[in-house]
């Protein structure tokens, strides 16, 4: 059959459907948002802290320190930990680009590494070939819901003393065998953005440590480097970057739903694993000790643009995580010391289908019914 064959009846199908989310939980939320608005405590408080105490335990570790965003969040591990100009930071080539921003925001230098071409996370032994005299730290990014080699990746980096920090920013509740993303590195970069697993209804962000230190630097730096003791003394150079406490208050409702929806999302992807046309396109693998918790239904084949246009065609939502390699990107290119093939191959191949808690079987079965229409044996 021709890729312009669709098929042979049209039902919508969103790339994510938060609306459908938010029914859900809707009365929860509107307790919780009266409770914050009569609280008069918009920023910071109780709320914020019940949140991060929550976040923390779910997570395994213990302290969270909420902060404004994702990218914040690992911007602040870095300059918390005195990673800045002189320091190169090894991570994947294949993340968002903000993980890379974060490295250089700081001043330090990003030095990209291929990924597994199995489950497209990062090389433990493309990490361990990368590492030089001013390598400080790597960061593991659990890219579309798995977490990386973690046990490897820890071997590596305590042989050459550098930290070892966690992008979870795709992984929320994922586990590494018995441990869940943010509870194994220094410590671990989370966004809330609306879209993640774990959203709020705007830009959000926690880090979580274990290092009872790091934590007390942290939870001064989001706040203008304000001393422990005396909010008028400012012990260290900080930022702005502080939690909403109706953005707290939101994802602590979340939070209580937060596995049942992980779940749904496995769900799907079982569905897709048996619906798929295996000849025509492969979902991304996952590795037995390293569960996924869905936050994208990456899919890979040689024919993308066709697949992705098709399904358009047909009412349904797609898109590509990422279509460029951050050492491809106009601010990093040479911060890679060799060609990438892995990355670079995926990032031509790579399609994320429609994934949220809320797909019908019924919508799962007319994607891949779809995709078997549109695209042609090879």
């Amino acid at each position: 059959m021709t890729a312009d064959i669709q098929a042979p009846t049209t039902l919508r199908v969103p790339f994510s459907d938060l609306a459908a989310q938010t029914t859900e939980v809707r009365s929860k939320l509107d307790i919780a948002w009266t409770q914050v608005v009569d609280s008069g405590r918009f920023v910071g408080g109780s709320i914020v802290e019940r949140f991060e105490q929550e976040w923390a335990a779910y997570c395994g570790a213990r302290w969270s320190v909420s902060v404004a965003n994702g990218t914040d969040s690992l911007q602040l591990i870095l300059r918390a930990l005195d990673i800045g100009r002189g320091d190169e930071v090894v991570l994947p080539a294949n993340t968002f680009i903000a993980t890379a921003e974060a490295v250089a925001l700081v001043g330090a230098t990003p030095r990209f590494v291929d990924v597994d071409p199995r489950t497209l996370l990062i090389d433990p032994e493309q990490v361990a070939a990368a590492l030089t005299p001013r390598t400080a730290a790597v960061i593991a990014v659990h890219l579309y819901g798995q977490m990386a080699d973690m046990t490897a990746l820890s071997a590596v980096t305590e042989r050459a003393g550098v930290a070892l920090i966690e992008d979870g920013a795709q992984a929320h509740g994922a586990h590494c065998g018995s441990r869940r993303a943010g509870s194994v590195g220094i410590a671990g970069g989370f966004s809330f953005y609306p879209g993640k697993n774990l959203g709020a209804f705007g830009d959000g962000g926690a880090i979580t440590t274990s290092d009872e230190t790091l934590a007390a630097r942290l939870r001064s730096m989001r706040d203008h480097g304000r001393s422990d003791g005396d909010r008028h003394v400012h012990d260290t150079l900080g930022t702005n970057s502080r939690l909403d406490a109706l953005q707290a208050a939101v994802l602590s409702v979340k939070l209580a739903h937060l596995d049942a929806w992980t779940d749904a999302r496995r769900s799907v992807a079982q569905d897709y694993r048996e619906q798929l046309p295996e000849n025509l396109v492969q979902l991304v693998e996952e590795a037995p000790s390293t569960p996924s918790v869905y936050h994208l239904a990456v899919v890979r084949t040689t024919q993308r643009d066709v697949a992705a246009s098709g399904l358009a065609r047909a009412g349904v939502e797609t898109g590509v995580h990422y279509p460029i390699p951050c050492h491809l990107q106009g601010p990093f290119r040479g911060n890679a010391q060799a060609p990438l093939p892995v990355a670079e191959l995926a990032a031509r191949e790579v399609l994320s289908l429609p994934m949220f808690p809320n797909m019908t079987s019924r919508q799962v079965a007319y994607v891949c019914q779809t995709l078997s229409a549109i695209l042609t044996p090879v």
